[in-house]
């Protein structure tokens, strides 16, 4: 038995072009029929999808000043608000162990070896774990936040495809 399950082809032309001719194919096929062996990621997904592609030509300045929201661009900024955001809870993570630990000697010069110690076994193994969700927490919302951008691309893309505009 094959590992993979078998992938439907695209359909020969577009929904409006079907619903125009009552579901007979045009006589040229505006999509090719689907090969297996040349998906490059194994997902189905044809690689020739216009859009995003069309949407960098357009440059990433005009895609900022774009009032109308047309042009996304959360997808392409993604990659650097979670590096900035990483960088940000490393910075919070060195201040605060560093700080913690200091605190903890502190108390221990002064006497209070209890509080010393509390302090600096607290600091050890709560800021690696707040630190450590602070970067899943981040994660989550850039993915969520990059997948509700998708949705709406592709229900543009779908509306443009049946002949309704989603604005």
């Amino acid at each position: 038995m094959s590992d993979n399950p078998p992938v439907p082809p695209l359909p020969p032309q577009p929904a409006e072009e079907a619903a125009r001719t009552g579901g007979a194919p045009a006589t040229t096929p505006t999509a090719a029929a689907y090969d297996p062996s040349a998906d490059p990621d194994n997902t189905g997904v044809p690689t020739s999808l216009h859009g995003e592609v069309d949407d960098i030509g357009r440059g990433f300045v005009s895609a900022l000043f774009d009032i109308s929201f047309r042009t996304f661009i959360t997808r392409r900024l993604a990659s650097v608000f979670y590096l900035v955001g990483l960088i940000a809870i490393a910075i919070g993570f060195i201040v605060y162990l560093v700080s913690g630990i200091i605190s903890g000697v502190s108390y221990l010069v002064n006497g209070n070896v209890g509080a010393g110690l509390s302090l600096i076994v607290a600091t050890l193994i709560l800021v690696p774990v707040i630190a450590m969700f602070s970067v899943i927490a981040l994660r989550f919302v850039i993915e969520g936040v990059v997948a509700l951008i998708a949705i709406a691309e592709n229900t543009e893309r779908t509306a443009e495809n049946t002949g309704t505009s989603p604005r």
